[in-house]
């Protein structure tokens, strides 16, 4: 049984939150929750207070896509989810949502039910993001081949039934036989669909978000580009203001100058997503994605093919990415915090206000973490 967290008071911080800065401010947490924010002279406090010394305090980051880090993956069992969240946690991720890589229908069944108890048991984790097997295998990227097929209502239902609610986001390639009735079908289920690893046109695309998918799945990674004449799914997802776009912001899988115009083309629409597998805060080495080998050399996994195999990134890193890309600091917190929240349908989440839970993160002016906390305990 976990003690309750003191009470703690966060005096003279810069509070980045819900894109905006406010200088000077101070907020108590208590029981979990945000009770108290304001400016200047903060209240007496009857807990814990903490100085900010003008450092900057912004809400816990909340991270869509994510496979693994530390050295384990979210399929290897309790103590890899448990290893791997801890890594990100400590670079701010105070919310994770699970992904998992392709797999035969059957074997992610087996593993929505491993991991559908321990989702609930953690308020912490946020659900599970199937990416696959329903992807585009001319767009594959790092899935394998194999696993790879076009969505039926069996296969969706028996997703649903074993994952017994846990499943937050589904990535689907919308001109797959069969796409658009399994997004309508996951859609009335209360999961969320993102289109991506796909090969669709602007309007095959535009079809998936019509049928009911609400994000875009790694812009510009495993999909067609945005062309002047042939837009494609980028271009669709742009043109339909409800869509939340999700980028890799590790200064390889897109080039500062389209990280900083997709953030000026989709304004507070953009989620910062980590797409980080095992190696994340593990180092260079051998590893393994599902079934596929990846090499990670100088922080970048690989296929023996050369493709790009997830990412070795934290959420504390793509902040600095994006801002060294010339994007306001507000901005780019609000892509790794209320943003990436409100896709999945969790507005309570990934801001600094009275009656929200107590998740934050105190940075040093070079965007380093310095502490984090979630439902208002420290995580060290």
């Amino acid at each position: 049984m976990s003690v309750p967290a003191r009470p703690l008071l966060i005096t003279g911080a810069r509070i980045v939150s819900g894109g905006t800065i406010t200088e000077d401010g101070w907020v108590r947490f208590e029981a979990g929750r945000v009770v108290a924010r304001g400016t200047g002279t903060p209240p007496a406090s009857d807990g814990e207070v903490l100085d900010a010394g003008g450092r900057i305090l912004t809400p816990g980051f909340v991270d869509v896509h994510v496979h693994g880090g530390g050295g384990a993956d979210f399929v290897d069992g309790a103590e890899a989810i448990a290893d791997a969240v801890r890594m990100h946690r400590r670079h701010g991720t105070t919310r994770t949502v699970l992904s998992l890589v392709s797999a035969p229908v059957d074997e992610l069944v087996a593993t929505l039910r491993t991991l559908a108890p321990l989702v609930r048991a953690d308020p912490l984790l946020l659900g599970i993001h199937l990416e696959g097997p329903f992807l585009s295998p001319d767009n594959k990227g790092a899935h394998d081949p194999d696993a790879l097929t076009a969505p039926t209502p069996e296969a969706v239902d028996a997703l649903l039934a074993a994952a017994d609610g846990t499943i937050a986001l589904v990535t689907i390639a919308p001109e797959l036989p069969g796409a658009i009735d399994a997004i309508a079908r996951f859609t009335a289920a209360g999961v969320r669909v993102a289109v991506g690893h796909t090969i669709a046109d602007l309007a095959a695309a535009g079809r998936g978000f019509d049928a009911g998918a609400s994000q875009l799945t790694h812009a510009f990674n495993a999909m067609p580009g945005l062309a002047h004449r042939a837009p494609g799914p980028i271009g669709a997802a742009l043109e339909r203001p409800e869509v939340v776009i999700e980028l890799i912001a590790d200064g390889l899988h897109v080039h500062p100058v389209v990280v900083a115009a997709l953030f000026r083309m989709a304004p507070g629409r953009v989620a910062l997503i980590t797409d980080a597998m095992s190696a994340a805060g593990f180092g260079d080495g051998d590893y393994r994605l599902g079934p596929l080998q990846v090499t990670v050399r100088d922080g970048a996994a690989r296929l023996a093919s050369g493709s790009l195999a997830g990412s070795t990134l934290t959420l504390d890193a793509a902040i600095r990415t994006v801002v060294d890309a010339g994007i306001p600091l507000e901005d780019a917190v609000l892509a790794t915090t209320a943003t990436p929240a409100r896709a999945l349908g969790r507005p309570e989440l990934g801001v600094l206000e009275p009656g929200f839970p107590a998740d934050a993160v105190l940075l040093s002016d070079a965007l380093e973490v310095d502490a984090v906390w979630a439902d208002g305990n420290s995580i060290s």
